[in-house]
């Protein structure tokens, strides 16, 4: 087997088997970054030219039920700042977004059952009579088929759920025994055949990750098929039991953004926050490396560093709606433009489904 070949099979067949993606990122050298780098770089130049879209981010609770190892939001540390944010401050986010030139507002919380299907749909009524032309990103955690499909004929257009592993064993190892990743994975084939554009995604060096685990995540990525996908090195946050574990590398996250990109041409891949936090040119390295998106904090300024699911986590300078001016700059700087548009999926298979 040879890494350069596998790249070359990923670049023109958007394929490769299990062993060869094993094989291909247990050899990630300089060349191979490169050759990923530039590939990766080529395709979304191709799909998209050097349009970036943006997403308002508006962190709507910081309460949740759930109590994954890793996140600071975990409903046993004592130490996390919760709150809520009303409609009212919602669409107050929304309308400083619109003025801004954000066509699509993400609304992001921990699994808070204070926000019903009745009060979502409510919210989702809210915005679009307001804002008609706008696209809704929700991400809202696991809430079953019965829910998602009341917040889709609500008008809800995009649901982010991220699968976090595909595997099993290694999804317990970062969740409490009550939460299940073959459930994430059900909910995710659920939001599909509802007609979301679905967006799953993972950690990068989550503890305990292997090349195997990587890999059977892009290749459960291939099965779902998703519009969307979020991947970011892995933080750690001080109140968790991995506060001491190491974070995830930016090289390694590079690579598999490219991955990404060569296995699904047209997918609309963010480069995260997580990414900035990590590097001061993260965000930047992530659009050179086939990312397309970028999501500002819409969020009132007073409770962004509240909603920390790692440590350090930015929000301000351009991860701030307020910065949006330095953060087209820094986008130019390298080539690219920051567009004033939804930033739909592109494709025809939106509810296709390969393999549940």
């Amino acid at each position: 087997m040879n890494t350069l070949t596998i790249i070359d099979k990923l670049k023109t067949e958007q394929n490769a088997s299990r062993d060869e993606l094993i094989f291909l990122l247990r050899r990630l050298g300089e060349q191979e970054r490169r050759a990923l780098r530039e590939a990766a770089r080529e395709t979304a130049l191709r799909q998209f030219g050097n349009k970036i879209y943006i997403r308002g981010l508006i962190e709507i609770s910081s309460v949740c039920k759930n109590d994954c190892y890793y996140c600071g939001l975990r409903r046993s540390n004592p130490h996390a700042v919760r709150y809520r944010l009303s409609e009212e401050q919602i669409l107050s986010c929304c309308r400083k977004g619109w003025g801004l030139g954000f066509r699509t507002f993400v609304l992001q919380g921990g699994e808070d059952g204070f926000f019903t299907d009745a009060r979502v749909c409510g919210i989702v009524g809210a915005i679009k009579s307001r804002f008609p032309d706008c696209a809704i990103t929700l991400s809202l955690g696991e809430r079953g088929e019965e829910s998602f499909r009341r917040l889709f004929d609500a008008g809800a257009d995009r649901y982010l759920l991220r699968h976090e592993t595909a595997d099993p064993d290694h999804y317990q190892k970062l969740h409490p025994p009550e939460m299940s990743g073959s459930e994430r994975q059900k909910q995710l084939f659920a939001l599909k055949r509802i007609g979301f554009q679905t967006g799953a995604g993972f950690m990068v060096g989550s503890p305990y990750q292997t090349a195997e685990n990587l890999a059977d995540d892009l290749l459960f990525l291939k099965r779902l098929a998703p519009q969307m996908c979020g991947i970011g090195p892995f933080i750690p946050h001080r109140d968790t039991a991995f506060h001491d574990k190491p974070r995830g590398s930016l090289e390694l996250t590079l690579a598999l953004l490219a991955i990404i990109r060569l296995m699904h041409p047209r997918i609309l891949l963010p480069a995260t926050t997580a990414l900035g936090t990590i590097h001061p040119q993260g965000r930047e390295q992530g659009i050179l490396h086939g990312a397309n998106v970028v999501m500002p904090n819409l969020s009132p300024e007073e409770h962004r560093r509240d909603y920390a699911i790692y440590d350090n986590k930015l929000a301000t300078g351009v991860e701030s709606a307020e910065g949006l001016d330095k953060l087209k700059a820094q986008m130019r700087a390298i080539g690219y433009e920051i567009v004033t548009d939804r930033g739909d999926y592109r494709g025809n298979e939106t509810n296709k489904i390969i393999r549940e």
